[in-house]
């Protein structure tokens, strides 16, 4: 999660708070325009927050009629066409799989839907060693000429979690930009996209505490860049003193646990979503080697001593 630092006493500036996508979005922006500023603030708003709901109806695992839905039910007897924008979404997501070795993989929800973090219920031994077989992103087939997806194993399944929130602030962030919009913020839990500055001074991002609820672990002078953190203390219930939250290991079906907290920054919101959870899983060794590898992202992990670590580029700076 992500904390924002921001003065809003200014009539230019436009903001908002919503519920969508399983977590909060904010969206905020200045507008030169005073005299049409209300209007157009409105219409800009409700084309952020129609955007996201768009999103969500098509991706969201919890809805039937979704499309992701009806990839899960069908994808394993048959091929499934589907939009443009999922197809490339899945493919990017694909990538990052093959970029992190399958830490980041979005087939982890063949042992996933076992769980209700709200209800603190988890699978059985039994029933991961049973769905492990499932998580494998090498049995996702794309056909580009059909535009179509197909599993070639029974009891797959797949959750964008870990990358549609971040495709979902980079789309809004477009449509802001194409209304003429030069300075904004749009999150969505814990993602967030950069719209050039705050008119002549960084925009503020801070990083939630791991283990304080109140606090901040760091705060982050950006402009026109991304940043997704991925934390444990998002949904999670603790069991005989054993956290279990929703970012789970491919390899062995439980919750990943060598560090605490991920954040990524980059350009492109999509990527640095998926980045998040990929090092997350891989840790703070792997994790940042991977990183290192990437000149165009950079990093901040805080271990499970609540340490914190950043990439070789923040360290120049």
């Amino acid at each position: 999660m992500l904390f924002l630092s921001t003065n809003t006493a200014w009539a230019q500036w436009h903001q908002k708070t919503f519920n969508v996508m399983g977590t909060r979005a904010h969206v905020e922006f200045w507008l030169n325009d005073t005299a049409n500023a209300p209007r157009l603030a409105t219409d800009y708003i409700q084309l952020v927050e129609q955007e996201m709901q768009r999103i969500d109806a098509a991706m969201s695992p919890y809805i039937e009629s979704s499309e992701l839905s009806r990839i899960n039910q069908e994808a394993a007897k048959h091929p499934v066409q589907i939009s443009a924008e999922l197809y490339q979404l899945i493919k990017t997501a694909l990538d990052v799989s093959i970029l992190s070795q399958g830490a980041f993989d979005i087939t982890y929800a063949s042992v996933g839907y076992h769980y209700n973090y709200r209800k603190h219920q988890k699978p059985s031994e039994a029933q991961i060693s049973k769905s492990l077989t499932a998580i494998d992103y090498q049995a996702i087939k794309l056909n580009s000429k059909e535009q179509s997806i197909q599993f070639d194993k029974t009891d797959v399944k797949i959750d964008l979690g870990g990358i549609a929130k971040g495709h979902a602030v980079k789309n809004c962030l477009a449509i802001l930009k194409n209304n003429g919009v030069e300075h904004a913020l749009v999150s969505a839990g814990g993602d967030t996209g950069l719209l050039g500055d705050r008119r002549g001074r960084p925009w503020h991002v801070g990083i939630k505490h791991p283990r304080a609820e109140q606090k901040t672990a760091v705060h982050l002078p950006l402009n026109d860049e991304a940043i997704s953190t991925s934390g444990d203390y998002e949904r999670y219930f603790i069991q005989d003193g054993v956290r279990y939250h929703h970012i789970i290991n491919p390899k062995t079906g439980d919750s990943a646990r060598k560090v605490v907290s991920v954040s990524i920054i980059g350009k492109d919101p999509t990527y640095v979503d998926a980045l998040s959870t990929a090092v997350f899983v891989k840790g703070l060794v792997d994790g940042m080697t991977l990183i290192n590898k990437l000149p165009e992202f950079e990093a901040i992990i805080i271990d499970n001593q609540q340490t914190m670590h950043v990439s070789r580029g923040l360290q120049q700076n």
